[in-house]
């Protein structure tokens, strides 16, 4: 089937609207119609080329839409089913998904590496018969995707697919890292560097754990307004203060009991460590370049006993904790509307993603379904 889909044929160059052939979904496959897609950094590293991958390639990991095919033996999904893509699959079967840990799974990791499905090949091309690669396993930025069955959780129908397609990653991974990764406790205070789509959901899923106090940070000042919105207490301006003296002077020199880096940059991962009080725990969320490195005063997470660990997609269970995060928002108790500022049609993603850039947005979606 043909499908419009935006295609990055190398880094650093616009992304390409044009129609693409989506094979029909094989033994263990299913094929999304996307309705909603998120606009995140993540794939703005790969446009960028800080996370090289093989091009062409159509990107897009965040997203929601309706199963329009199942191939055969699918067992968890049928035709007109509601899903939310996860962008690291599950395969049920390695060492990883079996102890509970599926977003370090073996085949999940290949596919993200790669752009191939399981099996070594594509189900995209262009109109010239070249081999598109996926991205993630899910490529949201295609209005048809074919990937594997354990690449999508099935979710109530009455739910709406743009907020579906906000929790699938930028809600789980904020979640995650406050409740799996750093385990945050009632009464503790939160430092968060960064509050784009990620940084957000960590700052709301602190404020949902019980913290006390949560400083925001970030360069932009714009976006301020969403973090006390969604529960900071403080923000400090990055691009004017120095956020390691603010927050110690805030804490009366001792620091914070967590902090999280959800940015990638090694300056505010060292901050985030800097701030980090003795016997409290550092979290890295933020996606960097391969070669990036930071430097940690190893004495002190000696002498500290602090704790520095990464996170990616918040360590979390997605087939749990999807489900779980649709129902704390349908419930009021996590805030959807507030994350999201604006809707692109597909053929406008590139604007959408200088917007992005800009600071503009907490975080915005592609509607492929819409035209411009």
């Amino acid at each position: 089937m043909k499908a419009t889909a935006a295609v990055l044929y190398a880094p650093n160059e616009p992304l390409v609207i044009e129609d693409v052939e989506v094979q029909s979904p094989g033994p263990g496959e299913v094929q999304v119609r996307m309705h909603a897609a998120g606009v995140c950094h993540s794939d703005l590293h790969v446009m960028k080329g800080d996370q090289p991958l093989g091009t062409p390639i159509i990107l897009g990991h965040e997203g929601a839409g309706i199963v329009e095919a199942v191939g055969k033996g699918v067992s968890s999904l049928k035709e007109g089913d509601s899903v939310v893509p996860i962008w690291r699959m599950s395969c049920g079967q390695c060492e990883y998904c079996l102890s509970g840990r599926p977003a370090l799974c073996d085949v999940g990791t290949q596919m993200r590496f790669t752009g191939l499905m399981p099996d070594g090949t594509t189900r995209f091309h262009n109109a010239k018969g070249d081999e598109i690669k996926h991205y993630a396993g899910v490529s949201t930025f295609s209005q048809l995707s074919t990937m594997p069955e354990g690449c999508a959780v099935k979710i109530d129908s009455s739910n709406s697919l743009t907020d579906a397609a906000l929790v699938s990653c930028g809600v789980i991974t904020g979640y995650g890292a406050v409740f799996h990764s750093a385990k945050v406790k009632a009464g503790s205070t939160v430092a968060v560097f960064g509050a784009g789509g990620i940084g957000l959901n960590v700052i709301q899923s602190a404020r949902l754990a019980g913290a006390t106090e949560i400083i925001a940070v970030d360069t932009f000042s714009s976006k301020q307004v969403h973090a006390e919105r969604l529960g900071a207490t403080r923000f400090i301006d990055a691009s004017k203060d120095d956020p390691v003296a603010a927050i110690l002077d805030l804490t009366s020199g001792v620091g914070v009991d967590y902090a999280f880096e959800a940015i990638g940059h090694p300056e505010p991962i060292e901050q985030a460590y800097d701030v980090t009080r003795k016997g409290g725990t550092c979290v890295v969320v933020g996606i960097s370049a391969p070669d990036t490195k930071a430097k940690i005063n190893v004495n002190a997470l000696v002498y500290a006993e602090k704790t520095l660990k990464g996170s990616i997609y918040g360590s979390t269970r997605p087939r749990i904790d999807i489900p779980l995060l649709i129902d704390l928002a349908n419930r009021g108790k996590l805030e959807l509307e507030p994350l999201l500022t604006k809707t692109w049609p597909l053929e406008k993603i590139n604007e959408a993603y200088e917007s992005l850039e800009r600071g503009e947005v907490a975080r915005s979606l592609v509607l492929p379904q819409e035209s411009a």
